[in-house]
């Protein structure tokens, strides 16, 4: 008898340890679609770094239920029809419950529309800003389970409007992609730009990947404009810039956001961008910004000022939190945790791993929280917006340089003003 309870505790013992050892190997598998290669690569790596570390930090404060936060990256090339087969195959296949990407709006959408709202799988893009995917919830196209961690150009639109006639930009020439990025920036920016009394001199779209765009320069460099509005990516934009300098273009340019880029800078000259200003969805500095900017560069290689670096890390961090609110790998249960990650009742809970523990535990005992993030504090509307302010920034020695902010209270009441 006394052997047969041994060997039944020791088997018992043996379970137990067989248990731990489970939970510790068991993984949450979050589907990443970035562009890693292509003329957004430079965002991509920046962003799937960004989600490594948040995951990284969860992990390492305890996880999610008893698991770790993985993720399954593939490289959407920058083109939407291969994003949409990553796509496709992590939610087929690999059934994930989330997909974080992609990071340009060319990519987000298709994945978007044809793979994600289809299977009411969550999405969250650090950041697609194009108005379409507003306008994708509105028509009820989305299955509200779409999500951003950046403005929409509707808004940056009208701040570079604001920024460009301050700056002493009365005549532009605008070139810019040819994808629903571009045409939709320029569209918002164009109407705003002409009330407050601007003048667009040509408007002259462009195909990707070119290996040249003297054509497109020609076109944009009739009617004597005083500067150039590129609405690019840092590798296409350097070709244009450079092409257009060396065709006697004004030097003084107005930049889009993703052309805030050491590599761009370098590319072109920075002797040759004395005169260049640019807008980026801003930040309300918060506990989470001087993690990020501390640490950030440590664990990636890459420069923590990459757009897409600060808000990629948001969408990780608000992903693998919604994921321990809601208990389970369920789709539609992380759907409604996305906003309760958020919650503006909630404790405030910022970047690392000791502020993450802090929210598990807060989880567990079923009260809110609040995260607070590196790009601050956010709330999505029911389309998965957020709203923010506007970084200003100017090129000064060939470094990016911060020129001032406009307030979410500042675009909104100029968006007021304009619609009157």
């Amino acid at each position: 008898m006394k052997k047969t309870i041994f060997q039944l505790t020791t088997a018992m013992a043996l379970l137990a340890v067989a248990g731990v050892a489970n939970a510790a190997d068991c993984k949450v598998t979050v589907g990443l679609v970035m562009e890693l290669t292509g003329p957004a690569g430079e965002y991509g790596q920046a962003g799937a770094k960004s989600v490594e570390m948040a995951f990284r930090d969860i992990n390492a404060a305890g996880g999610v239920h008893g698991c770790d936060l993985v993720t399954d990256t593939r490289d959407s090339q920058s083109q939407g029809n291969v994003a949409v087969d990553a796509a496709t195959q992590l939610v087929q296949v690999k059934k994930v419950p989330v997909i974080i990407g992609g990071i340009i709006s060319s990519v987000s959408i298709p994945i978007l529309t044809s793979v994600t709202a289809p299977a009411k799988i969550v999405q969250v893009s650090p950041a697609s800003s194009s108005p379409t995917l507003t306008e994708l919830g509105r028509q009820g196209k989305t299955n509200g389970i779409f999500f951003r961690t950046i403005t929409s150009d509707a808004l940056q639109g009208v701040a570079a409007a604001k920024y460009a006639i301050d700056k002493g930009f009365k005549k532009l020439a605008i070139i810019h992609v040819n994808n629903d990025f571009g045409v939709n920036m320029v569209a918002e920016f164009s109407r705003a730009y002409k009330a407050l009394g601007g003048t667009i001199v040509s408007d002259t779209p462009y195909n990707e990947k070119q290996s040249s765009y003297a054509s497109e320069v020609t076109a944009a460099m009739g009617g004597e404009p005083d500067g150039l509005y590129l609405v690019s990516t840092p590798v296409d934009g350097a070709t244009i810039a450079r092409t257009w300098i060396s065709q006697g273009g004004v030097q003084k340019f107005l930049l889009n956001d993703g052309m805030n880029s050491p590599d761009f800078i370098d590319s072109v000259g920075a002797d040759y961008l004395k005169d260049a200003y640019g807008t980026s969805s801003g930040t309300s500095p918060t506990a989470s910004t001087d993690y990020f900017m501390k640490t950030y560069k440590d664990f990636s290689g890459i420069e923590p000022s990459n757009p897409a670096a600060d808000r990629s890390y948001d969408a990780g961090a608000i992903v693998g939190l919604a994921i321990a609110i809601a208990g389970s790998d369920d789709p539609a249960k992380i759907k409604d945790a996305m906003f309760k990650a958020v919650d503006p009742a909630g404790t405030p809970i910022y970047a690392g791993k000791e502020e993450f523990a802090k929210a598990l535990d807060l989880i567990k005992q079923g009260k809110p929280i609040r995260y607070e993030g590196v790009i601050g504090p956010v709330a999505f509307d029911k389309y998965g917006d957020i709203t923010g302010p506007f970084r200003l920034w100017k090129i000064v020695d060939g470094k990016v340089t911060t020129d001032g902010e406009m307030s979410t209270d500042d675009v909104n009441k100029l968006q007021a003003q304009l619609n009157k």
